[in-house]
């Protein structure tokens, strides 16, 4: 009996172990697809139709040129660098936030660190009173870009004032052979309290969910990604409720929306510190099509907070939080107050 016992699990052994060599013998495609809120990435030109006072450039005392360009090389070079470990390339499609225009994306992927890698833009201008935008960047060669739409968030306070937000983008394209719809968000913050200010934050998922439903109505099994500086982290009622996203793969069924970012907060990962509180308002959010076990398609592989240890203050007021580019009216030679997240998607080639 103890023979038969050994020869049994002698045959598992070689059996599982002979699966694990063939799945490392297989070769995969991997696609970063990344989100970066680039705090406050406003241009040098006193613009009379946008919140120029929100500008820290106007704070800025000396060559605010000089200035400008060493902010933009510094986002460059942080994105050059999302996934290049395993994906062997900087992103294929990064979403951005905190950005007073398209000039500013231009010049972003027109710099040293991203100029080679032929990244393209889709922006529209946001009614946000701070004269912030959302974005995307592509990588052209990886993202083909069908359709994009912008989707207006209209806010009332109690006295029946609109209350001026980003808007959500919305943009379908193919990445490589595969139609995939990718969402940027950047939810309302959390002035005036968390409390107060949550439920402008439902009424922003709910938005986010109309997008999804009106791209199933067309697709019922899409893929999509929804991505941004949400201002919840992910247990907070926006994306646990209103989104009824999932965060363990055992309790995703068909329908259902995946935050890997969960797992990560529960484990006390964090992108940014706000008034003392340690939060992951950054994430990436997918429907259930990116988990399927085929992956002849593209798949969900894993997910990540991309935090390289130049990009966290060694000392300060802020020391152990992301290393911010401005502070009290003066550029800090950093980066941004959030880390940028990404996840990893693969297929077999």
């Amino acid at each position: 009996m103890n023979r038969i016992l050994l020869s049994v699990l002698a045959f598992f052994l070689i059996a599982n172990n002979s699966f694990g060599q063939a799945e490392k013998n297989k070769e995969y495609k991997i696609r970063t697809v990344g989100f970066y809120n680039l705090e406050n990435l406003f241009d040098t030109i006193n613009d009379l139709e946008t919140n120029y006072q929100a500008n820290p450039m106007f704070e800025v005392k000396g060559d605010k040129s000089k200035v400008y360009w060493e902010k933009i090389n510094n986002m460059a070079k942080v994105i050059s660098e999302i996934g290049v470990k395993d994906a062997h390339s900087s992103p294929a499609i990064v979403g951005v936030v905190e950005i007073e225009n398209k000039e500013v994306l231009e010049d972003l992927i027109n710099s040293k660190h991203l100029k080679d890698d032929h990244y393209d833009i889709i922006h529209y201008h946001s009614p946000d009173k701070r004269g912030i935008d959302v974005g995307m960047i592509y990588q052209k060669r990886y993202f083909k870009p069908v359709s994009h739409e912008s989707f207006e968030l209209k806010l009332y306070n109690d006295e029946g004032e609109r209350i001026f937000t980003r808007d959500q983008l919305l943009v379908s394209g193919y990445l490589d052979d595969e139609l995939v719809h990718i969402i940027v968000n950047h939810w309302p913050s959390r002035r005036g309290g968390e409390a107060k200010s949550r439920p402008l934050r439902e009424k922003a998922a709910a938005l986010n969910m109309t997008i999804i439903d009106k791209i199933r109505e067309t697709e019922p099994n899409a893929k999509i990604i929804t991505m941004g500086d949400l201002n919840d982290d992910p247990i907070n009622t926006s994306v646990k409720k209103v989104l009824n996203a999932k965060g363990k793969k055992k309790q995703v069924e068909e329908g259902d929306i995946y935050n890997p970012f969960e797992e990560m907060f529960r484990r006390g990962l964090s992108t940014l510190g706000y008034r003392d509180n340690i939060n992951l308002f950054d994430q990436i959010l997918f429907t259930s099509p990116f988990m399927a076990e085929d992956y002849s398609t593209y798949q969900f592989y894993k997910a990540g907070i991309f935090n390289p240890r130049y990009l966290t203050s060694k000392k300060g007021r802020y020391k152990g939080y992301p290393f911010r580019s401005f502070s009290y009216g003066k550029f800090t030679g950093g980066y941004s107050d959030h880390y940028p997240t990404y996840i990893y998607l693969i297929k077999e080639k």
